[in-house]
């Protein structure tokens, strides 16, 4: 990127002076916005100028941990110098003779000037900005400081407020409601007077005081309203109901409260219509009809009693093609949707729905923190891929409601496209006569009793449909699996591995048994082991197994 080099026109511009500008030698900073966190979320502009830099810079609470850095590092070119401006502290606790605000204000005049080195040698600097460069933003600092000297060009990123939105799958705002982006730090009384104001809220930075923003809703009466949104686009990410957040419960540093405005008043038609395996414009009659009337006679009738309900949804393996009727219309009309990460985001959003997203390993707080919520009156949706009653969330929810004391609370089960159906399909029938399904997960059961299980399955001549076949702990375990079959299959027995199938990474073939490795396999990989019986023609990839079986 050279100094002189044409710029897009509809780039914001900081102002010029004579003293800078195109022509002149000088570099150009850049403020780049580089979105929230996701790197795929980083606009293609962004990823363009970041690829071309000769200089890149960002801020970082401590060494090594920038998070505009960790967005940007996909495109950051190899021979890019980097600057990493590094705070002396990021909380009021100094030995500066300024306090925190010398502290701080020294560092800004010692980052500018480290940036300023490059500029006037007529390098180009970009510096990356979590969300983007004009809201909240340490580069307004460089900004402020540079622009009396140098040029300047903003480029916008996505904003940890829309990023937030999406993640808790609200409209913040609409038509002509007013929304009202605020940072908690400002004084309790004139937060309490805006959030009574504004139709929507974002309140930022909210970890400093998050009891001081609880009562400043509560005063307000926007509580039972509020969402507190962790890590949105991020690993970890998390959506939560404020009100149902522990008072002493720690929250990351990336996590903001919305309020969203209120909701329009409900259609006269149902809910479940609009929401099908099609697009409301080619949706057809019937199946309307049918998404309508399931979710007359299901979770709505439920969540309207006084304890609410539980319905256990199965999403299928991939996209609302593999969703059935009846669990489109179940979500839909559920009040609060509750699941792994990953499978909420499968979820269509509706305006005014609550979603609550969670990590892959806490099967048995999630089940239990959506009996609660139904028990308050919620009707609550719990989502699994493919089926919900195959080592997934049907068992956790029916084990929490027996154990926990929650016998008054209904629950109960919608079944899902299995993984196990999705890849035999793929292939032909290799399911097609009797067959064994095994988690090859350790995680509940101990290792020995899954090889016991396989030997068995093996040895009755089964085909097997291996779920949960490795991960990034468990790499050794496949040598024993095949080992173990190899005791009573031939070397040759087809076996399907399907990864990812519905989705865009999807992968589907057909392998020997004695060449089956972990290379083969992860926690997107579903096997199927023929048994003695099972065909396989190599030419066209075809597998099944025939429906007779003499016994033998």
């Amino acid at each position: 990127m050279s100094a002189g080099a044409s710029e897009p026109a509809d780039v914001e511009r900081c102002p010029e002076t004579a003293e800078a500008g195109p022509g002149t030698g000088a570099g150009t900073l850049y403020g780049v916005g580089v979105g929230p966190g996701d790197p795929e979320l980083v606009t293609v502009k962004a990823a363009r100028l970041i690829g071309q830099a000769e200089v890149v810079a960002y801020h970082a609470g401590r060494r090594g941990r920038s998070l505009a850095r960790a967005s940007a590092a996909p495109y950051i070119p190899a021979g890019a110098v980097e600057e990493e401006l590094v705070y002396p502290v990021t909380r009021g606790a100094t030995d500066h003779p300024g306090g925190y605000q010398g502290a701080i204000e020294e560092f800004y005049e010692q980052s500018a000037a480290r940036l300023a080195a490059h500029l006037a040698a007529g390098r180009d600097v970009v510096l990356v900005a979590e969300g983007d460069p004009t809201l909240y933003s340490s580069f307004t600092h460089m900004q402020r400081r540079l622009t009396p000297r140098f040029r300047c060009v903003i480029i916008p990123g996505v904003t940890s407020v829309s990023a937030t939105a999406a993640a808790a799958g609200v409209a913040l705002v609409t038509g002509e409601q007013t929304l009202a982006v605020l940072p908690a730090a400002i004084p309790a009384d004139r937060l309490r007077e805006l959030a009574g104001q504004a139709d929507g809220l974002a309140l930022m930075k909210v970890r400093g005081d998050l009891d001081g923003v609880r009562r400043a809703l509560v005063g307000a009466g926007r509580l039972d309203d509020a969402l507190l949104v962790s890590q949105a686009s991020r690993e970890g990410e998390r959506v939560t109901a404020l009100r149902d957040l522990a008072a002493d419960e720690d929250i990351p540093y990336m996590s903001m409260v919305l309020v969203p405005g209120p909701a329009a008043p409900p259609a006269p038609a149902p809910a479940p219509a609009s929401v099908s395996v099609s697009s409301p414009a080619t949706a057809d009659p019937a199946t309307s009809s049918a998404l309508a009337a399931a979710g007359g006679a299901g979770i709505a009738g439920a969540a309207v009693t006084e304890t609410g309900s539980v319905t256990v949804v199965g999403l299928g393996p991939a996209g609302v093609e593999w969703l059935t009727p009846e669990a489109a219309a179940a979500l839909a009309m559920a009040d609060d949707i509750v699941g792994y990460r990953t499978y909420v985001r499968r979820v269509p959003a509706r305006p005014g729905q609550r979603r609550h997203l969670t990590d892959n390993r806490v099967e048995a707080e999630r089940a239990v923190f959506a009996l609660d919520l139904a028990r308050r009156g919620h009707g609550v949706a719990v989502v699994s891929s493919g089926d919900p009653g195959v080592f997934a969330m049907a068992s956790a929810v029916l084990e929490a409601r027996a154990e926990g004391g929650y016998a008054d609370v209904p629950v109960r089960v919608l079944p899902g496209v299995t993984a196990a159906n999705a890849v035999a399909a793929r292939v032909g029938a290799p399911l097609g006569h009797d067959y064994c399904v095994v988690s090859l997960s350790d995680q509940l059961k101990p290792w020995s009793l899954v090889l016991r299980r396989l030997r068995a399955a093996a040895a009755a001549d089964l085909v097997l449909a291996l779920y949960n076949p490795g991960s990034k702990t468990r790499r050794d375990h496949i040598d024993e699996v095949r080992a173990c079959l190899l005791e009573h299959r031939d070397p040759g027995t087809p076996v399907v591995v399907g990864r990812a199938v519905g989705g865009a990474g999807e992968r589907v073939e057909v392998i020997r048994l004695a060449d089956l490795c972990a290379d083969d396999v992860n926690m997107r990989t579903l096997l199927i082991v023929g048994s003695s019986r099972t065909c396989w023609d190599r030419e066209t990839g075809t597998v099944f197994t025939p429906r007779h079986h003499d016994g033998r």
